[in-house]
């Protein structure tokens, strides 16, 4: 962040340093405004950034660092910004790798000086502004595209606990979405692991999409703070693109469960009693704050894909239910299907969409998804009895059910492009009407004597069919 252009008040000093919280003393004619930055003059290299959370007395104020402060001793001097974190946005920051402050940390040339800065504290769009598109954002992805489609502008969540594929899931949508969708795409690491994010890098650098792509990052290693503001710079990034240059945006971020943690990690260390299970008081603020401001305005949209760690795969949890509370579509990730190889691991039955309505996709996509769901739902209701007595006990029509539930379950996988290095299998991208065609050819029984291996892991039901024949005669 640069703040050569500080506000002419005379400077503050820090008076006392917990950990990565930090008092100033200002004169109170002078005391900075809560979310102001603030920039402490120190003697280890660049200047540590903070930024204002309380106000203790008419002459001190809290701030939290977004950098490490081992070293930092009281009397340090402290300027004003004079306004919020300012990030660099624009056409400069494609392809490039930034940290929460929005400096360069791809080891790339630093930002020129003259390069536009936005704060990272802005309002959401004003409800007159907004726009109100009911276009299906499509993925290529069969089991998001048929049972909980996106749409344009909207906001998805994909909820699952830790191991069951959230993060090759974004990455997968960032491949196939920029290809699919112009527009810029901007990916929002927070809480994350170097190694994923160094992945991450190479993997859309090899795919050639890094180019529209703008990367921020708040690693795991960083302090709360950083982790804390992290998903508010990729947002700024994304508002300019959307607001200033029109264009259609797509923010992934990976993982808005970890903003909420930075956010209670620096609630407990400002002495702010927690809340429910431990969170902090302001959850349900923050995560507004945050969520509000992604929104469609005439003319362009931002469209947000976000992963969510569920702890313990509990999905009662406050923060997890707070964060369910503002989506279009909500994307659950079964560990059942996981352990069974069922990838994309996309449970049917959890996961819905407001967007799933006849007026909206249309009878027989509306119709195909129902059945589909009623199907699966029917199957799992006699799993039970299978595991008892053997599906030799059922009814002719609940083991034909049973028979099409476990081929459609299988024909709703596919192989990524983002996993062709793992499994040697080339990734599919499949259209929307190939996948209801699929869909309906196993529910009127097409499918019926065919191998289940035969759709499992395919594009179309064209190379299920294929892929059959060449089972038969091989045999």
């Amino acid at each position: 962040m640069n703040l050569e252009a500080k506000d002419a008040r005379p400077p503050g000093r820090v008076i006392a340093v917990h950990g990565s919280v930090i008092d100033l003393h200002f004169a109170p004619e002078h005391l900075p405004v809560i979310n102001e930055a603030v920039s402490i003059q120190w003697d280890l290299g660049a200047p540590l950034i903070a930024e204002i959370q309380q106000h203790l007395d008419a002459t001190t104020v809290r701030a939290v660092a977004l950098e490490n402060t081992a070293g930092l001793k009281r009397g340090t001097p402290a300027h004003a910004a004079g306004s919020p974190i300012q990030v660099p946005v624009g056409n400069p920051v494609l392809g490039r790798l930034l940290g929460a402050l929005g400096d360069p940390a791809d080891n790339g040339p630093a930002f020129p000086p003259d390069i536009e800065r936005r704060p990272i504290h802005r309002r959401p769009p004003d409800i007159s502004r907004r726009g109100s598109s009911l276009e299906i954002f499509r993925t290529g992805i069969k089991a998001i595209d048929l049972l909980a489609p996106l749409v344009k502008g909207g906001k998805a969540a994909m909820f699952g606990g830790a191991g069951v594929g959230k993060t090759v899931l974004i990455m997968e949508l960032i491949r196939t979405t920029v290809e699919l969708h112009s527009g810029i795409s901007v990916f929002g690491g927070i809480g994350e692991r170097s190694r994923e994010g160094h992945e991450l890098l190479l993997e859309l650098g090899q795919s050639g999409v890094l180019k529209q792509t703008a990367l921020v990052f708040g690693q795991m290693n960083e302090p709360p703070g950083a982790r804390w503001r992290a998903g508010l710079t990729a947002l700024a990034i994304a508002e300019y693109f959307r607001d200033t240059a029109h264009e259609n945006v797509l923010l992934l971020v990976d993982n808005v469960y970890r903003l909420v943690q930075a956010g209670a990690e620096v609630s407990g260390l400002l002495g702010r009693l927690p809340s429910r299970v431990g969170y902090q008081p302001t959850l349900s603020t923050e995560i507004a704050e945050f969520e509000e401001r992604i929104a469609s305005v005439a003319g362009a949209a931002i469209t947000s894909i976000q992963a969510v760690y569920v702890p313990a795969d509990d999905f009662t949890d406050p923060a997890v239910a707070e964060i369910f509370s503002h989506l279009d579509s909500s994307i659950v990730l079964s560990r059942d299907m996981a352990s069974e190889g069922m990838y994309p691991a996309i449970d049917p039955l959890a996961s819905t969409s407001s967007l799933l309505d006849p007026r909206l996709v249309g009878e027989a996509h509306y119709r195909t998804a129902q059945d589909v769901r009623s199907a699966i739902a029917h199957y799992r209701e006699l799993q039970e009895i299978i595991a008892l007595l053997g599906i030799e006990e059922l009814s002719a029509s609940d083991r034909s059910t049973v028979k099409r539930a476990r081929r459609l379950m299988r024909f709703l996988t596919q192989p990524f492009l983002a996993t062709v290095s793992f499994t040697g299998m080339a990734g599919r991208s499949i259209e929307l009407e190939a996948t209801l065609a699929g869909c309906r050819a196993i529910l009127d029984g097409e499918a019926d004597d065919w191998a289940e291996s035969s759709l499992y892991m395919v594009g179309d039901i064209a190379e299920a069919r294929e892929k059959e024949m060449t089972m038969k005669s091989v045999k």
